[in-house]
């Protein structure tokens, strides 16, 4: 009953945010770089936010650090969604949520000096890759669902390292957005503020977890993700692109935008491959050595994301003749 209740709130304040957004023209316009057509609300991510607050107001002593960091990603990521910021800006803000809850979950006394600058370097990494593979119809909303789904049966079966009810408010607010995002024709995107958001979400819990039982193999609940955000950054600095500028490079793009393939059905793949990666890493998790379960899993999305280039010289042959 609980989670019924939440999940009709968060309707609510989804459909009054649709309001706002009309009334203050919170708007995605397309470009050429886009994968979308047509002009659509932006922001519909907020949700997260709001779900996180509905969670904090009944349990403020055991998250304030969390909250404090999602309240400050959310503002900087809503204010970036209305009016442009400088990238030094965003970055310093999530420097200061990161620093949050490294202090929150244990990090400065888990991890040496010289790694918890690597954890720095890998967390507002990982924010921002999530951020940058927000760019089709329910993609965002799969995903999460997946993430979330794992570490919650993680939580459940394996090590208990959160309150359940922590991860399923997420959970819902994921349901809730996918409603109004998962269509043909979106009536909202998730924007910065929503992307960023329920990242910071996801490091957090990862985090946790990573400090709990001492191993980083569930970073791997973010593989697809990462191997597509990272070898994406790597091809453009090899075309000398511009990283923090629109393109149109990312795999599930060439799928969606080159081959004509269906947003929902390109954010599903994506779903269901991040899910096969995690049902794996729950199965062998303490049966085989960490390294060999990474090279078990990055090898074959490597290879699955090699095919991007083979599809873009195919359509760039077909454009030719």
């Amino acid at each position: 009953m609980q989670y019924i209740i939440l999940g009709l709130l968060l309707m609510i304040i989804m459909l009054l945010y649709f309001k706002v957004a009309n009334h203050f023209n919170i708007i995605d316009k397309p470009n050429e770089r886009s994968s979308h057509t047509e002009i659509t609300l932006r922001g519909g991510g907020i949700i997260f936010w709001f779900s996180a607050l509905l969670y904090f107001a009944q349990h403020i002593q055991s998250n304030y650090f969390f909250f404090t960091g999602i309240t400050l990603v959310t503002l900087v990521s809503f204010w970036d969604d209305i009016q442009s910021l400088s990238n030094k800006i965003r970055i310093s803000i999530h420097f200061i949520a990161i620093t949050l809850v490294f202090y929150d979950s244990g990090v400065f006394n888990f991890m040496p000096v010289w790694t918890v600058a690597i954890a720095y370097i890998l967390a507002i990494g990982l924010i921002n890759a999530y951020n940058f593979m927000d760019g089709i119809n329910g993609i965002t909303g799969l995903y999460t669902l997946v993430v979330m789904g794992s570490l919650l049966y993680v939580n459940k079966n394996i090590q208990l390292f959160i309150d359940s009810s922590f991860i399923k408010y997420a959970m819902i607010a994921s349901l809730v957005f996918l409603f109004f995002n998962y269509r043909k024709k979106a009536k909202c995107f998730a924007g910065d503020v929503g992307s960023i958001a329920i990242a910071f979400w996801v490091i957090y819990l990862v985090l946790r977890l990573i400090v709990i039982t001492n191993s980083l193999i569930w970073l791997l609940f973010l593989a697809v993700y990462g191997v597509d955000a990272i070898c994406t950054i790597m091809h453009r600095l090899y075309l000398k692109q511009n990283i923090f500028e629109a393109h149109r490079l990312h795999l599930y793009q060439v799928l969606s935008n080159e081959y004509k393939i269906q947003h929902r059905l390109v954010a599903l793949y994506y779903a269901i491959v991040q899910a096969v990666v995690s049902v794996l890493v729950v199965f062998l998790y303490q049966k085989v050595n960490d390294i060999v379960l990474f090279i078990i899993v990055i090898t074959p999305l490597l290879l699955i994301y090699s095919m991007k280039f083979y599809l873009l010289n195919k359509n760039n042959l077909k454009v030719n003749i």
